[in-house]
């Protein structure tokens, strides 16, 4: 195994799995990887028939975009791979079957990074607003948001009334 200094960390979350690819996904999260939590799958409410988990895995620096490449090829699965390493930036990786794959930058925090030079184009032209959102891939988070909801239970979310 690498020392801690070389390792880099992450989650793989599915958020909708045909079940005859649930072995094949595991497989391809684990030949990324050098240790992957086990896999728990369990019925994902808004599709049926599908299924989703939660994996966290570590493994060296770049196994989160290995990991995203190996799943991206599968049919009918939505899926997100974040990394985070030793250096200050990590990344986040979106895939479903209408958009494609997503790719960015992020912080410590986990906020996208979004660098000077496409900044500086986007604001050459177009839609400044239309141009930040699909920076931020804010195209995937709307398509993935009902999925990452459906399968949050036990949670109580408060809301500021007034």
């Amino acid at each position: 195994m690498r020392s801690a200094e070389a390792m880099a960390r992450g989650v793989v979350f599915v958020h909708s799995c045909p079940k005859a690819l649930m072995p094949h996904v595991e497989w391809a999260v684990q030949r990324a990887v050098e240790r992957a939590h086990p896999f728990d799958w369990s019925a994902q409410p808004i599709l049926n028939g599908m299924f989703r988990c939660e994996i966290q895995w570590f493994g060296a620096p770049g196994a989160g975009a290995q990991i995203a490449s190996a799943l991206r090829g599968f049919p009918n699965l939505r899926f997100e791979v974040t990394e985070e390493s030793g250096s200050s930036t990590g990344e986040r990786f979106c895939f479903t079957p209408t958009l494609g794959m997503f790719r960015a930058a992020t912080g410590p925090n986990g906020d996208i990074l979004v660098n000077e030079e496409r900044l500086r184009a986007l604001m050459a032209g177009g839609d400044l607003r239309a141009g930040i959102e699909t920076l931020l891939g804010a195209s995937w988070d709307d398509e993935l948001e009902p999925f990452r909801m459906a399968c949050d239970t036990g949670v109580r979310w408060l809301t500021r009334v007034g």
